[in-house]
Parts: structure tokens; sequence; C-alpha cells
């Protein structure tokens, strides 16, 4: 088993060398000092190289299974997206005219061009504006290769042999940020394989009226001034924080329906190591049985 922190700068720096057309070509990029701010600042660009390394991982890696732990709801959006962020980029007119004074046609027909170059120079300076424009003259004739590895992701992240698994808490907001990345998901054509609900409160179900939480409060008001008053509320509270979380839980079951619901109860330990690990799992796999 392995584990790894994506190094965004270093995965970047692989995509370069790999579409270069040559080692000097990559070497002009990697020194320009307009790449060495994008590659690890830009926004986008780590969400881009995580799905990257998930594709180098997955497809020409030799591992049997490779489990990516996103960021909450809507930074795993930006994941999900940014392949298709990336292509729309190196398509996108804006590029287009910025690469157009790298290509020589500058001097002909592209006055826009010049106005936009002379108008970015006067607010962020010249020597930015013209790493930049090194480094698209640089870059140039490596953007189809970043289109196909940017479909390529695309399609590994669409893929019948990925699943999605959605863990949440019960918790009211938490449960309303699940909901809306499932729908998001379906949007795109992604099905959720499975939901995980951690940290449930445990429901001491029980039969007939003992079980509802407005029969233990009347239980504990008839038994003020005893030991038992006490118990009877305490268990009156905890029943009513296990029905609340089970309602909160109704509304994103039917949008994951018919992926399994795994509800884990709160443990007594920290997942911490290999063994806390291992007893997490069977807690899970023993409720996914039940369910």
């Amino acid at each position: 088993m392995w584990a790894l922190m994506l190094d965004t700068k270093s995965t970047f720096d692989g995509l370069v060398r790999r579409y270069a057309s040559d080692p000097e070509q990559a070497e002009r990029i990697l020194a320009n000092a307009f790449y060495r701010n994008i590659s690890g600042a830009l926004s986008g660009t780590q969400e881009y190289m995580a799905s990257e390394k998930l594709y180098e991982l997955a497809v020409e890696g030799d591992y049997d299974l490779v489990v990516v732990d996103t960021p909450p709801t809507r930074n795993a959006l930006d994941f999900l997206e940014a392949p298709q962020r990336l292509a729309h980029f190196l398509d996108h007119r804006l590029y287009k005219v910025l690469m157009a004074p790298t290509r020589g046609i500058v001097r002909a027909v592209n006055v826009a061009a010049q106005a936009l170059v002379r108008a970015m120079s006067k607010v962020v300076g010249a020597e930015v504006v013209g790493d930049a424009m090194a480094f698209f003259a640089a870059f140039e004739g490596m953007e189809q290769g970043f289109k196909d590895r940017a479909a390529a992701v695309d399609e590994l992240l669409s893929h019948e042999d990925t699943a999605f698994v959605l863990v949440a808490s019960p918790k009211a907001d938490t449960v309303a940020e699940a909901g809306y990345f499932t729908e998001r998901l379906h949007e795109s054509g992604i099905s959720v394989q499975a939901l995980i609900v951690n940290r449930m409160q445990p429901d001491f179900d029980g039969e007939g009226l003992a079980a509802r939480p407005e029969a233990l409060r009347e239980r504990a008001a008839s038994l003020a001034g005893t030991a038992l008053a006490d118990h009877f509320t305490c268990l009156a509270d905890a029943r009513s924080l296990a029905l609340g979380e089970s309602a909160n839980l109704e509304g994103i079951t039917a949008k994951v329906d018919p992926a399994p619901v795994v509800k884990v109860p709160v443990l007594p330990f920290e997942v911490s190591d290999l063994e806390s690990l291992q007893a997490l799992g069977e807690v899970m796999f023993d409720t996914a049985a039940a369910d």
C-alpha cells in the first residue's frame, strides 16, 4: 500500500517534458519565470494536476486500486471539471490572441493583440508580460498534446471502472452539500456508487411509545427528583438527535438510490493506524451487509 501527496509543480514539469518537441523546448519552458509562477500558483492548476496524477497512476502505474481523497464538495467539483477547463482554455479566443504575437502575424493583422499586450504591460509590468509572451512562444505546438491528455483524463473519470463513493456526516448542512454534489455528478453522467455516512448517533430504538422522545421526556417528568429522571432525559435527547440525523438523510438517500448507504456509528476510537483502520472496515462492511 502506497500513499502520496500531490506535488503540483513536479507533475506539471512532467507534462511539459512529455509534450515538448525536444529537450531544448522543455528547458525553455521550465526556465521561464512566468511558467515557474503559474505551475504552482495559478487557479485551477492544482486541480488539473491532481487529475493528471490520477491518470498517470491509474493507467501507467502498476496499481490494483487508486483511491483519491478529494477536498470538500466545491473543490472536488473543480477537480472533476479541470480537464475540460484546460481544453476550453487552449481553444479560447483570448489564448489565441495572446499566442498570435508569437506566431509572426502581429505585423499584418493583429493590431488588437498589440493593443491588448500594451494594456497588460501598463497594468502588470512589461517584464511580466514579456515572460508570458516568451512562455507562450515556447509552448507553441504543445497544445494538442495537452488537449488530448485532458480528454483522456476526462474519459477516465467517467469510465465504468471509476467509482465515486460519497462520504458525509449526518449534519443537515453537510448532507445538503453532499446532495448538491450528487446532482452535479448526475449532470455529468456520473452516478454515486455508495454513500457512507460517518459518525451516526446510536438510535436506541425500541418498541411502543417508550421509543419516542416525547414519551421519554414525559417519563422523566414523572420521575422528577429521582436518579432515573436524568437518565430518561438523556435518552430522550439522544433519541431526538438520532431521529433528526435519520430525517436529514432521507433526501440524499433517494438521490443516490440504488447505491448502498452505509451508516457508520460514532466509534470509541480514532482511526490512526492500520489496526484501527481494519476495525473501521469491519464495522462498515458489517453495516453494509445488515443494510
